[in-house]
């Protein structure tokens, strides 16, 4: 858990939305996370998590990936050992994405739209993509690695009108 003496170390991002009405196309939308070194904390990631994977080291996890919203809860699932990440990393920025393949779609598109990102049984942001919904992809949350080598977190919904692959090379400018 984050508190005053110790930075963030483990957490979830969950993400949930409503399937499409019947006889209209799935609506599939990714969580990206994007790891960047401390040589270029905003240049190009080092890799990237998305679409049913993984970190090469384990640490960031696509546990579940839905290409339809259909099912209870949440639809996908990514959980990030930010205390288990080579020190190597000093940045992770995570996102949120629709995919594009039946002509444009925004968040104000796509019903019940939400993202939870939380430490444990602590909420760290809650977001309805409503102050975005025009855009097609969207960063959620950003962590930080400080001087002591503890993880921050803080909040950064920002909207981006562009497909889920220019998206991963625009998130951590």
């Amino acid at each position: 858990m984050s508190n005053l003496n110790k930075g963030t170390e483990k957490v979830e991002v969950t993400l949930k939305w409503d399937p499409s009405p019947i006889g209209t196309p799935d609506n599939d939308l990714d969580i990206i996370a994007a790891t960047y070194t401390g040589n270029a904390p905003h240049g190009e990631p080092a890799y990237l998590v998305h679409f049913d994977s993984r970190s090469p080291d384990g640490t960031i996890n696509l546990n579940r990936d839905s290409r339809t919203g259909k099912g209870f809860g949440a639809d996908e699932v990514m959980t990030l050992e930010l205390n288990r990440l080579s020190e190597t990393y000093t940045r992770v920025v995570v996102g949120v994405a629709i995919q594009q393949g039946e002509g444009r779609k925004a968040f104000g598109d796509i019903a019940n739209t939400a993202v939870l990102v939380r430490e444990g049984h602590t909420a760290l942001t809650e977001n309805d993509f409503a102050d975005v919904a025009q855009a097609t992809a969207a960063t959620v949350a950003e962590f930080t690695r400080d001087e002591a080598g503890e993880w921050r977190f803080r909040a950064v919904l920002r909207g981006f009108d562009t497909d889920p692959n220019a998206f991963a090379g625009l998130m951590g400018a």
